[in-house]
């Protein structure tokens, strides 16, 4: 994560998510109805969050993710990351292992029907399938 003076988070992929999310909900609410239904006091908040100059504490994920209709689990993977080398995010990946958004869950369930459940490892010719739905 490259780092700005001012603003240290702004090339994080939350930044940019907000940014994204908070635009494709323009036509149904504003910034500020946004912020309202996260529970921020302050609605210039998101804008912080938007340009980088804040991080986006962890307590408050949930509200948030309500507010963006969004996967809060994907949110709280956006928000550890921009705690890089902080021993908090450090501890939650210990504890819990890496986060898992709803669409990865879906993705892994997937994977464990069409194997019957067996396990299977990821050999490179796997790696390479899944690569290719991607285009990668």
């Amino acid at each position: 994560m490259k780092k700005r003076a001012g603003r240290p988070y702004a090339d994080t992929r939350l930044a940019a998510f907000l940014e994204k999310r908070i635009l494709e909900l323009k036509p149904k609410k504003s910034q500020l109805q946004i912020a309202t239904e996260a529970g921020f006091v302050q609605p210039n908040m998101l804008s912080m969050f938007k340009n980088g100059s804040n991080k986006l504490p962890l307590d408050r994920v949930t509200g948030l993710a309500k507010a963006l209709d969004c996967d809060p689990a994907l949110l709280f993977k956006l928000a550890l990351e921009q705690l890089d080398g902080d021993t908090t995010a450090s501890a939650i990946q210990q504890i819990f292992g890496t986060v898992v958004s709803r669409n990865e869950v879906a993705w892994l369930e997937e994977i464990r029907k069409a194997s019957g459940n067996s396990d299977p490892t990821l050999t490179a010719k796997r790696r390479l399938a899944i690569r290719g739905i991607f285009g990668k």
